[in-house]
């Protein structure tokens, strides 16, 4: 996919991390951001600093496992651009206990 100026982008989990630097990677490039996040106190810094360092940010506070929380995500995101170009999923969900790490290995492993 080619990433062009004016383009629209989605990032779920856009507070910090992963998700934070792909906002910042993508403003370098003129593509205009919508970055969620379920933590307000850490999205509304993560806007602050891309907004300071010249980008067009929109901030969204959206829990990635509540379907009605997503949906108006969506909503709010064609409000305001009209439309997504790319959509950027990176907001994990993880439920515990993680049943892997409790495993044995099979004998003779």
């Amino acid at each position: 996919m080619r990433i062009t100026n004016g383009q629209v982008a989605v990032i779920t989990g856009g507070a910090s991390g992963i998700g934070y630097g792909l906002a910042e990677a993508l403003a370098g490039r003129g593509v205009r951001l919508v970055i969620s996040d379920i933590r307000e106190e850490g999205l509304d810094k993560a806007q602050a600093s891309l907004t300071a360092a010249g980008a067009e940010v929109t901030a969204v506070v959206a829990d990635v496992s509540d379907e009605a929380s997503v949906r108006a995500l969506a909503d709010r995101t064609i409000a305001a651009y009209g439309r997504v170009d790319l959509v950027c999923n990176n907001a994990g969900v993880v439920s515990l206990p993680l049943p892997c790490g409790n495993k044995r290995r099979a004998s003779g492993s």
